[in-house]
C-alpha cells in the first residue's frame, strides 16, 4: 500500500511540475537589440553604483538614476521590462548580454584606473617640486655664518 501511495504522488509531482512550465514570452514590437541593451545595463550599473555612492548628490539635483538612463537610450520602462523578460527567459542569451556588459564594466575600471594613477603622479610630481622650492627659499632666507668671524 505504501509503495502504491509514493508511486500517485510522485506521478501526481511530475505532472504537476510539467504543467508549471513558463511559456517563452512573445518578442516584444519594440524589443531592444542586444547591443544596446547592454549599454542599457551598463549606464544602469554604473549610475546605481553612483548612486550608492553620491546619493545626496544626485537627490540635491532631483536626478532619478532610472529616467536618466531611458532618456538617454530613448526607451521607456515598459519596453525595458519587455525586452528583458524576453532576454531572461532564454538563459545563454541573457548570460552573453551580462558577460559583455561586465567585459565593458572591467574596462572602464582599467581606464579609471590608469586616470587615477596619472593624477596620483602628476600630484605627487607637484608636491615634489613645492617641497623643493620651500627648501630653496628657506636656505636663501638663513644667513650664512661665517665661521672666521666667531
Amino acid at each position: 500500500m505504501r509503495k502504491i501511495i509514493t508511486a500517485v504522488l510522485i506521478s501526481l509531482l511530475v505532472l504537476h511540475c510539467k504543467n508549471n512550465r513558463i511559456d517563452m514570452p512573445e518578442k516584444p514590437d519594440n524589443l531592444i537589440s542586444e547591443e544596446k541593451m547592454v549599454e542599457v545595463l551598463f549606464d544602469m550599473t554604473v549610475i546605481s553604483a553612483a548612486k550608492g555612492l553620491n546619493r545626496r548628490v544626485m537627490e540635491d539635483k532631483g536626478i532619478e538614476p532610472e529616467t536618466f538612463v531611458y532618456e538617454k537610450h530613448q526607451i521607456d520602462s515598459v519596453q525595458f521590462s519587455e525586452s528583458n523578460r524576453y532576454y531572461s527567459y532564454d538563459v545563454k542569451t541573457y548570460e552573453l548580454i551580462y558577460a559583455r556588459v561586465k567585459e565593458k564594466l572591467q574596462a572602464q575600471k582599467e581606464l579609471f584606473n590608469k586616470d587615477l594613477k596619472a593624477k596620483a603622479t602628476k600630484a605627487d610630481s607637484i608636491s615634489k617640486t613645492n617641497r623643493v622650492r620651500r627648501d630653496s627659499l628657506i636656505r636663501l632666507k638663513t644667513p650664512e655664518i661665517n665661521p672666521d668671524l666667531q
